[in-house]
Parts: C-alpha cells; sequence; structure tokens
C-alpha cells in the first residue's frame, strides 16, 4: 500500500511541475493565482500521501500550515485586483 501512495504522491508532485510551469510562462494575473492554488493544494495532497505512506502524523501540520497559507494568497490577491485598502483622507473619522 505505501509504494501505491508514493506513485500517487509522484504524480500530483507531477502535476505540480505542469502549474509550474503554467506560472513562469503565463502573463495573466489570473492565471497565475489558480496555478499557485494548484501548486498548494497539490503540495497539501502530496504532504498528506506521504504522512500515510510513511507512518508520520507530524506532516499533515506542515500540510494544515500549507492550506493556511494558500488560502491567504488567494485572498491577498483578491484584496490587491479589487484595488487594496481604501485610502482613509483626512477627516473621514469625524
Amino acid at each position: 500500500m505505501a509504494s501505491f501512495l508514493f506513485a500517487a504522491a509522484g504524480f500530483v508532485l507531477a502535476s505540480i511541475a505542469v502549474g509550474l510551469f503554467r506560472i513562469f510562462y503565463s502573463g495573466e494575473a489570473a492565471d497565475c493565482m489558480m496555478a499557485a492554488q494548484l501548486i498548494g493544494t497539490g503540495g497539501v495532497a502530496v504532504l498528506l500521501l506521504l504522512s500515510v505512506a510513511t507512518d508520520t502524523p507530524s506532516i499533515v501540520d506542515v500540510a494544515l500550515m500549507l492550506a493556511l497559507l494558500a488560502a491567504f494568497a488567494s485572498v491577498g490577491f483578491v484584496g490587491g485586483a479589487r484595488g487594496g485598502v481604501p485610502k482613509v483622507t483626512k477627516g473621514d473619522d469625524e
């Protein structure tokens, strides 16, 4: 069973490599963000597969942190696409 999990992790890692290729050779910001989400999701999948295959539960913690960072990256992208935080001008707080 462990060899199958390692093979599945290798397949997911290959799809991540395709996503990296897309990031490096794309001009669209949305395409780059979607590829970054693919890398985040694929990285979580690889880490979870390796955690089960090697019977190392601490790898799950790393996978959860990667998922959290990927979510923050997409939120930051959306905030940047909308113009970010509005500027406060003098007199708005009164």
